[in-house]
């Protein structure tokens, strides 16, 4: 491909990302809603997913720790498992290895092809080295930005968290690496315990579209003017919605369609290739947070033909 014409987005998708959870909050039948959505609407070919393969235990173990991924693959309840507030089986396991290295997958691909790419599922950002949290049991966000750096695709990355809920496993796993930059927009007073990004920006509860906008619009562009990442992952969460179960930022959908606008048509000026992951999206009705998930991925189609290779990358 010439490097001056950046490829279609792309997009990863397994229906094996679904699994049992029971019943929980975390609406787990939006991957495949918003797969069939795609594919009704006509914007992505059933035959152009990428399907990906699980994350193996020697790429997890540059995120996460033996004694955990014992714990984890073995099914066991233990302190180090339990504060994922999700049920384990085998099957739950399989499918977290599965959208981490959909993630993955993603990553590799918006580097090679210098485009956008999502993962259908991911965002799994409260998990640690050493144990899960928070609905989440493989960083997949850390897990696709080590893989990168340790294929030698890129060097300076950045995580662009605009969850509801600040990406507290990422920042932590990311603590000693300055040359991976972590960026969070997020709910300042609830769930988590907050780790320190490299830059946090907690908004009061409450918090109008407007405010969320302008405080993204003044601290995104210049970090990345700063730190001149080589690629972006973007968490886009649907949680920030004002009709979410879990929080109350005021965001209406047209403010989370300007989110995208601000955060991807921000790459796609300074010709950064970057890969986006679902995270959370709790409102009451499932098709509200399908639709914001959708118009992430159609705003990424739109700004897969605006990204031309950055020729000092």
């Amino acid at each position: 491909m010439n490097a001056k014409t950046p490829a279609r987005a792309r997009f990863v998708y397994s229906p094996l990302y679904r699994c049992d959870i029971g019943t929980h909050v975390f609406p787990i039948e939006k991957y495949a809603l918003l797969h069939d959505r795609l594919v009704r609407s006509g914007q992505v070919a059933e035959d152009d997913f990428l399907a990906p393969a699980a994350a193996t235990r020697a790429e997890l173990e540059l995120v996460h720790t033996p004694e955990y991924l014992d714990d984890l693959f073995a099914g066991r309840h233990t302190e180090r498992t339990v504060r994922s507030e999700m049920r384990i089986s085998h099957d739950i396991v399989a499918a977290f290895a599965l959208g981490a290295g959909g993630t993955v997958l993603a990553c590799r691909t918006a580097v090679r092809e210098r485009t956008f790419a999502m993962n259908l599922a991911g965002g799994f950002h409260h998990a640690f080295a050493d144990w899960a949290e928070g609905f989440c049991y493989i960083n997949d966000v850390a897990l696709g930005v080590h893989i990168l750096r340790a294929d030698g695709l890129v060097r300076r990355a950045m995580v662009v968290d605009c969850d509801l809920h600040q990406g507290n496993g990422t920042a932590e796993l990311f603590r000693s690496e300055p040359e991976v930059f972590t960026f969070s927009i997020h709910e300042e007073a609830i769930y988590p315990i907050k780790r320190c990004s490299d830059l946090d920006i907690g908004l009061p509860s409450g918090c109008s579209g407007a405010h969320y906008l302008r405080d993204l619009e003044r601290h995104l562009p210049p970090a990345l003017d700063r730190h001149r990442p080589e690629f972006v992952l973007y968490v886009a969460g649907a949680d920030p919605y004002r009709q979410d179960q879990l929080g109350s930022l005021q965001l209406s959908m047209d403010d989370l369609k300007r989110r995208d606008e601000l955060v991807i048509g921000a790459c796609a000026e300074r010709g950064i290739p970057a890969a986006v992951v679902l995270a959370g999206g709790y409102a009451a009705r499932v098709d509200d947070t399908v639709t914001i998930h959708y118009n992430t991925a159609l705003t990424l189609l739109e700004h897969s033909r605006k990204a031309p290779a950055r020729p000092d990358a």
